[in-house]
């Protein structure tokens, strides 16, 4: 399910039983955080008044939610499988969505304690859940469960060609180049006049838009492809980078599918370390094929050293 995030925050409802006071303190917290990290969460400790009809309450909130977050735990699934209370009810309007919308990834096991088995109900077995049952739970999976709900899970990078021989230009065709020789490509700045503008009509991206940042130079085939590696599988990064995004147009990076918020809190540092990956990278390159090239002219001249010595050794008379 992909949400907006930039125009509205992505709604979840976090169902759970009340194990202990501890227990109910611990989603308290939980959602809190959730809320800290752009996330609209939402639990019945502050949505639900004396008075308020509950089952009216759970059933809007289960439908409505973007996401429902099922805390797992021993007496979690007890109460689901038995449709007892609250839970049970939940559980019946969870499981008729499921079967009837197959919005699968709208929920979301997240195992808080004992095991999988014991914790996570027969009706979720076999969906990917988070894993939060160590004190203090994972970070890691903390950050996949809002990187998810965000939509910003790492992506598989675009296909790019090879690094192989291509008809518009040969890695033999490269001319071998010195250090001194190579240019470095560098980033002048972003084009305001050409950014893109989004389509807001409230489909599921249409916040987001296109940004072209102006380089020095149009950087060759090469380059651009170790760029783009670079970008997708950076050495350093966060929850918040977008895999997939960029690519070389030109003497123009292209960040698709963003915001300038994002580039200028997020995607800078980024930029800045692929473009100079790409540019060690293309340096090792051409260096590795012009030392190849000056073994090659070595080995000529050696050769035809050899043939002169021994040619004026030859005698015919």
């Amino acid at each position: 399910m992909k949400v907006d995030a930039h125009k509205h925050p992505p709604v979840a409802f976090i169902s759970y039983s009340w194990d202990s006071e501890q227990h109910r303190t611990w989603v308290k917290d939980l959602a809190a955080r959730l809320r800290n990290n752009g996330i609209d969460a939402k639990i019945d400790k502050w949505e639900v008044a004396p008075g308020d009809p509950l089952p009216e309450f759970m059933e809007q909130r289960v439908r409505e939610s973007n996401y429902v977050l099922i805390v797992c735990t021993p007496i979690y699934k007890q109460k689901s499988e038995e449709r007892k209370g609250g839970v049970g009810y939940e559980s019946t309007i969870i499981t008729a969505e499921v079967f009837t919308k197959s919005n699968h990834r709208k929920f979301i096991p997240i195992l808080r304690s004992g095991t999988r088995q014991s914790a996570i109900p027969s009706w979720l077995t076999g969906k990917s859940d988070i894993d939060l049952s160590d004190n203090p739970y994972s970070e890691e999976q903390f950050d996949e469960l809002v990187a998810t709900m965000l939509d910003r899970r790492e992506k598989a990078p675009p296909i790019v060609q090879p690094l192989t021989a291509t008809p518009r230009q040969k890695i033999t065709d490269i001319k071998p180049v010195e250090k001194s020789q190579f240019s470095p490509v560098e980033i002048i700045q972003v084009l305001e006049d050409e950014v893109g503008t989004p389509r807001n009509d409230g489909t599921p991206g249409s916040a987001l838009y296109s940004i072209p940042i102006k380089l020095n130079q149009s950087p060759p085939l090469e380059w651009r492809q170790f760029f783009v590696q670079a970008w997708n599988h950076p050495e350093e990064y966060t929850t918040m980078h977008q895999p997939g995004i960029a690519q070389v147009q030109g003497d123009r990076i292209i960040l698709d599918r963003t915001t300038v918020e994002f580039l200028r809190d997020t995607h800078t540092k980024t930029l800045r370390m692929a473009v100079e990956k790409a540019n060690s990278e293309y340096f090792a390159l051409t260096r590795k094929h012009w030392l190849k090239d000056q073994q090659q002219q070595a080995l000529i001249e050696d050769h035809k050293g050899h043939v002169k010595s021994a040619i004026s050794n030859i005698k015919f008379k």
